[in-house]
């Protein structure tokens, strides 16, 4: 059962989502005040069970779709583990704690949280992935505001430079890390009807987009002192991901997406060491207050 429910909720999505809440409440902490454990753990909960609770009305929404690709059949609704009603039930409990405790964070995390499910459960499983063949990109969206959910709950000014770094860098990796496994499960896509970039349009088309939105990554995390107040230590951990990608990406459009797993695993590597960047930038400058 335990296992049916960490299906549901889409586990290793949830995680992604914790680290990068995370990386946006430590990015906008104010490193004078005394930390507050329960603002903090009031911010995980939160982001555990929006995210969970919209991932399993996701799965309610589409569990015909999934019955129909291989990939997804085995998902607890789609396989009959759980109904759709189950399902949603279990969802709607788990968006209505995450509210709660968004809540008891800010009323900006809040709204950015509501916004966040409006635009993933309805625009992006309504609209965007039924009907248009580049709907990874708008719905990139909402995949890179619980960064922007952490920051808020420091600082409700969202605009903020390193802020819109990190719902950059987290906006611009999604979209090469779908299309990668949009090409590799590209006739399970076709079965379920979802007209993503490689069955609309094909894979040639599909690889030149990668190209050009790993292009663009990997400028914007290069051009951090435009948004930070970054060190060399900053060059020193980064450059080393940006030669990497580069080079499995020469390798995956050289073998056609045969060989995806290592371009799709420092994409995900990189994206981790480029959020936290901020946090540990502003921590190297409090260590050197008091040494």
């Amino acid at each position: 059962m335990l296992k049916s429910y960490f299906e549901l909720i889409k586990i290793g999505i949830v995680i992604f989502v914790l680290l990068s809440g995370v990386a946006g409440y430590a990015a906008s902490y104010f490193v004078e005040s005394a930390f507050d454990l329960d603002h903090f753990l009031s911010l995980v909960l939160g982001l555990y069970f929006l995210s969970s609770g919209s991932l399993a009305l996701n799965q309610a929404q589409e569990w015909r779709q999934d019955q129909k690709m291989n990939r997804t059949s085995k998902r607890p609704i789609a396989s009959g583990k759980l109904t759709p009603l189950q399902g949603f039930l279990i969802a709607l409990l788990h968006l209505g704690i995450g509210c709660f405790e968004l809540y008891r964070v800010s009323s900006t995390s809040l709204a950015f949280g509501l916004l966040t499910l409006v635009l993933y459960n309805g625009a992006y499983v309504y609209i965007w992935k039924k009907k248009w063949a580049f709907g990874a990109v708008p719905g990139a969206i909402p995949g890179a505001l619980p960064v922007t959910i952490g920051y808020v709950a420091n600082d409700s000014n969202w605009y903020r430079h390193d802020s819109l770094y990190l719902f950059l860098i987290l906006f611009l990796w999604q979209i090469p890390h779908f299309w990668i496994l949009a090409v590799k499960f590209k006739e399970d896509y076709a079965k379920g009807d979802f007209p993503v970039l490689p069955v609309a349009l094909g894979n040639k088309k599909t690889f030149s987009q990668i190209i050009g939105y790993t292009g663009l990554y990997l400028f914007v995390a290069l051009a951090t002192p435009w948004f930070l107040n970054t060190s060399w230590s900053y060059l020193i951990l980064i450059v080393p991901f940006v030669i990497c990608i580069i080079k499995t990406l020469y390798v995956y459009i050289k073998t056609q997406g045969e060989r995806w797993f290592g371009l799709f695993m420092w994409l995900n590597f990189s994206m981790l060491a480029f959020i936290f960047i901020p946090a540990l930038d502003k921590w190297r400058h409090l260590l050197l207050v008091f040494m």
